[in-house]
């Protein structure tokens, strides 16, 4: 019986490590997709795209450009206020680039596909709130 569960544990550590191997290197690339994304988004923007490495600071970046005023991005520390804005906050980063509400839906549900065709597609940068500047 102890050989039978011994065998059934190394199965099981065997799978998962593979398991963990695969979703890390998959998670690695979604992160660094998403960096080059909004590094060129930024570009865009005429913001330099240095700042999308930058951890709390490429949110005031982007909250920046989409939005008008940068400082903003406090609202993502309200809890349930975050929530919300974050989502208006997708409809308007489609609206800056001049793209409608069936993409600021497709950054909310798909960012990093998103993010990379409005980084690297034909969109233009149209100002802050979709509105020349």
């Amino acid at each position: 019986m102890t050989d039978t569960l011994d065998t059934y544990n190394s199965a099981v550590m065997q799978f998962d490590s593979e398991q963990l191997q695969s979703v890390s290197t998959t998670s690695l690339i979604v992160v660094v997709l998403g960096i080059l994304a909004m590094w060129f988004i930024f570009k865009k923007a005429g913001q330099g795209g240095w700042k999308a490495l930058i951890p709390i600071y490429n949110i005031y970046t982007l909250v920046k450009i989409v939005d008008g005023n940068g400082w903003k991005f406090l609202l993502l520390l309200i809890p349930f206020v975050n929530f919300v804005y974050l989502i208006i906050l997708n409809f308007r980063i489609a609206k800056a680039y001049g793209k409608g509400i069936g993409f600021g839906f497709g950054l909310l549900f798909l960012p990093t596909i998103f993010q990379l065709i409005l980084a690297f597609g034909k969109a233009e940068y149209v100002g802050p709130k979709g509105q020349p500047r």
